[in-house]
């Protein structure tokens, strides 16, 4: 896993961990405004996950309609491609897809990201796969 992105600032690559938390963050500015809302230490089975990224952790999933839910056979789709696979050893993908995972607000960071080039044409593909 590549360098984190600030999550407070969404901006500048995380230097530090809050010590209560663990959320990155890059300053002292971050960090002071991190703090102007109270945290928390994780509980230890969540560190646990923390600390193994190859760790799958499950979020709640929320959709305002059904329909836009991928079917397995489009989900193995995307799986069994050679394109998306090759594109995942991009480590700027990679560390593109880290940023929106761990980002606080993930909508937002991908609205952001698909400014970026190789987001973009991964989307593109992922989309090319699911609806031929």
């Amino acid at each position: 896993m590549g360098p984190r992105l600030c999550q407070v600032c969404d901006e500048a690559q995380s230097k530090y961990k809050c010590p209560s938390c663990y959320t990155p963050y890059c300053s002292l500015a971050c960090f002071k405004k991190h703090k102007e809302i109270p945290c928390v230490k994780p509980p230890p089975s969540d560190l646990k996950r923390t600390a193994i990224p190859e760790s799958h952790v499950q979020k709640p999933i929320l959709v305002d309609e059904p329909s836009e839910v991928l079917q397995k056979s489009q989900l193995d789709a995307i799986a069994c491609s050679s394109k998306i696979r090759s594109a995942l050893n991009d480590k700027a993908l990679q560390e593109l897809i880290c940023s929106i995972d761990c980002s606080p607000d993930a909508e937002n960071a991908l609205d952001k990201a698909m400014a970026e080039e190789p987001i973009r044409l991964f989307a593109e593909e992922i989309l090319s796969i699911i609806n031929p």
